[in-house]
């Protein structure tokens, strides 16, 4: 199976920049603009990565930040200061935006709670059942662990750097294998660190083979994600009753 790049898996420009907001337990009225642009310049990067064609919405909002932060940092004399006090924060916008998202974003959770009782509450029969098979391409991953994970990955990207080969190197290893190799290390070690897949002599596209191959395997319900503060860590683990990381073993 070929592995099919889909970016709005990543849920979106705004979703990003709301992570980056929550997860810092930043003031959303008070956004330290210059710091979060870094960070979402960074994460995008990591997008970039997997699939330049498909990022046009994250560099649309990147450039706004970078603009925002650009007049923030601008050096006034004291009467332009006086005068830009009484002019709109360059943030409100930005603000205004990510309020309307959280408004939106609480509204689909406390719907999703709903059903996710309502479930427990009535079974579902079996003509409720899709009759189509079900392309694991096509599932989601959840927003928080996709975040997360993107993250991580940047960081990786960044310890990683060398400086460029004299000749272009490209590894054409199918995500499969890495998935396997995932898997094998899964029978032998109860946990693995996420960091711990990547090597430094590592090239770029080997990085992202491995990092979409933990994407897949999240996809296909076979392995689970645990952080335990942020930017910590990330340990992955095969879901209990996983049949293919049960029969590697034996």
């Amino acid at each position: 199976m070929r592995f099919r790049v889909q970016l709005d898996l990543f849920a979106g420009p705004m979703d990003l920049l709301w992570y980056l907001v929550r997860k810092q337990e930043l003031d959303i009225m008070d956004i330290p603009i210059a710091r979060v642009t870094e960070q979402y310049l960074e994460m995008i990067t990591v997008l970039e990565q997997i699939d330049v064609n498909a990022v046009g919405d994250f560099l649309e909002l990147a450039t706004r930040l970078m603009e925002i932060k650009s007049r923030m940092i601008l050096p006034r004399h004291e009467e332009e200061e006086k005068e830009e006090s009484e002019v709109e924060d360059p943030r409100q916008d930005i603000v205004q935006r990510l309020l309307e998202y959280k408004k939106y974003k609480d509204a689909a959770s406390m719907l999703a709670e709903r059903g996710q009782l309502w479930q427990r509450r009535f079974a579902r029969r079996a003509n409720d059942l899709s009759t189509g098979g079900v392309d694991p391409a096509e599932q989601p991953i959840h927003e928080v662990e996709m975040w997360d994970l993107v993250s991580a990955f940047a960081r990786v990207v960044r310890d990683n750097a060398v400086t460029k080969p004299s000749a272009i190197r490209y590894d054409d290893t199918p995500i499969e294998v890495y998935m396997d190799r995932i898997r094998e290390r899964l029978t032998i070690e109860p946990n693995i660190a996420f960091t711990s897949l990547f090597h430094a002599d590592m090239i770029r596209s080997q990085l992202i083979g491995i990092f979409l191959a933990v994407l897949e395997l999240i996809r296909h319900h076979n392995i689970q994600v645990a952080q335990q503060d942020l930017f910590s860590e990330i340990w992955i683990s095969a879901k209990a009753g996983d049949t293919e990381v049960t029969q590697a073993a034996a």
